[in-house]
């Protein structure tokens, strides 16, 4: 890992205050469209999982629990589709993020998207959407930035 990165939040910060307007937004549309804000933080995590992005990792799991999800479902979210602890709403907005966030994997696929349509209103479906795309492009920039989680 390189000791020193350019951090391009701060680098051009009109970038990545756009960014914060964006996920804003998608946030407030999210609740709009009648998601469940633990949901919110479940989807974040998960992207935050595929992308293996440790910064966005600790602050999403953080909030999560301190809004009231429990530790048992977060630790089992890697393996959602093989437990029984998440509704089919949650089930077809944790498939649809996934196939959002490996895009190179097929696309988003129509068997994903059907999945995610069978449970979800065309609303809820791209407020899902564009939390991902949001939270994507967060793990992108804390990744090529190597944002800092603890000490060495």
């Amino acid at each position: 890992m390189a000791d020193k990165r350019v951090n391009i939040g701060k680098q051009h910060p009109a970038s990545y205050q756009a960014l914060i307007a964006v996920s804003s937004a998608a946030e407030k549309s999210f609740v709009e469209a009648g998601l469940d804000p633990l949901l919110l933080e479940l989807l974040k995590i998960r992207a935050s999982q595929i992308n293996g992005c440790a910064f966005c990792l600790r602050m999403h799991t953080g909030d999560a629990l301190k809004k009231g999800e429990s530790a048992e479902r977060i630790a089992v979210l890697p393996a959602w589709a093989e437990t029984g602890y998440f509704s089919d709403i949650e089930r077809g907005a944790l498939q649809l993020t996934e196939s959002i966030t490996l895009v190179a994997d097929g696309h988003v696929s129509d068997a994903d998207y059907a999945a995610a349509a069978a449970v979800l209103s065309e609303e809820q479906i791209s407020a899902v959407s564009w939390i991902a795309v949001v939270m994507n492009a967060f793990n992108r920039v804390a990744v090529t930035s190597r944002y800092r989680v603890g000490s060495h």
